[in-house]
């Protein structure tokens, strides 16, 4: 029974590395897939375990940029005039170091308004209707903006382009990712869009945006349960473990080819065909909630 459990997770963690970077609401997936590979885990770790897998898919953004995300590099390697100081050799990259002071601009919004209220959106709007109408009316948005940027030249083509106001309008936008269904990838992207980033400098943007903020949601939510384990409420055995373990394992090892994947999509295609897909996705959503009774 526990290999039938292993089967499921892996099943999990290819729909979280995927979704998760493309603009299509791993959350819409993740109810859908929850009907249908139901885990034999505790409410209590399911709700973490959704949350905690997506440090797999995190890694695989620190794998893959890690040289432009990293600020620290030997003072020799660093280009003329990109140096922000060194200590023994060690230089900081004033480039990278401006480019992390843009993503935490960016992160702010949804981090405050996240922490006073990612409760009572859970409450009010974690249900397949608001998932589906979200999934819907940002998908019809997609297409919308796709045919109005059509023949039309972005202002910013390269993530080093979007400067601090710009990083904050997209930070704005991300916040509408609380509600569950809309897709915190979607959100940036389509907002990045609306302020004229070009499509691959959107998703790079919102790729490095993810870190700080799927990290913080991960340790708090880890924490959380770790608390919940520690007062009793919770059980937390080697079979929880391992089920956490693979699905990282997996979200990260899936996420190296979504991300690799839209980054080649997006230089020769619209965001158009994910609209679709997300009002697809809508109306399979809102069909199983109709027929499922619930």
């Amino acid at each position: 029974m526990f290999f039938i459990e292993i089967i499921k997770t892996i099943l999990i963690g290819i729909v979280q590395g995927i979704t998760e970077w493309l603009p299509v609401s791993s959350t819409g997936h993740m109810i859908l897939l929850n009907d249908l590979l139901h885990l034999h885990v505790s409410d209590g770790f399911w709700e973490m375990f959704e949350v905690v897998i997506q440090l797999g898919s995190i890694l695989a953004v620190v794998v893959l940029y890690f040289s432009r995300l990293n600020p620290f590099a030997f003072k020799k390697n660093i280009e003329a005039g990109d140096a922000l100081c060194s200590v023994g050799g060690v230089g900081l990259k004033k480039r990278t170091v401006v480019l992390w002071l843009k993503v935490l601009v960016a992160a702010l919004p949804a981090a405050v308004i996240g922490l006073l209220f990612d409760d009572w959106f859970d409450a009010h709007f974690y249900n397949s209707i608001v998932v589906s109408v979200a999934l819907i009316v940002y998908g019809v948005l997609f297409i919308v903006i796709e045919r109005l940027h059509r023949g039309k030249d972005f202002r910013m083509n390269r993530v080093e382009d979007i400067g601090f106001g710009t990083a904050l309008g997209i930070g704005i936008f991300q916040v509408l990712s609380l509600v569950p269904g809309t897709s915190r990838s979607g959100s940036t992207i389509l907002g990045a869009s609306i302020l004229s980033v070009s499509r691959p400098a959107a998703a790079e943007f919102s790729f490095f945006l993810a870190v700080p903020v799927m990290l913080g949601a991960s340790l708090l939510k880890g924490v959380g349960f770790v608390g919940d384990v520690a007062s009793g409420a919770e059980v937390f055995g080697a079979g929880e473990v391992i089920i956490l373990l693979v699905g990282c394992a997996v979200a990260f090892a899936v996420s190296l080819a979504a991300i690799r994947f839209l980054m080649d999509f997006v230089k020769r295609h619209s965001f158009a065909a994910f609209g679709v897909y997300r009002i697809l996705l809508g109306a399979v959503v809102l069909a199983v909630w109709l027929f499922g009774g619930r």
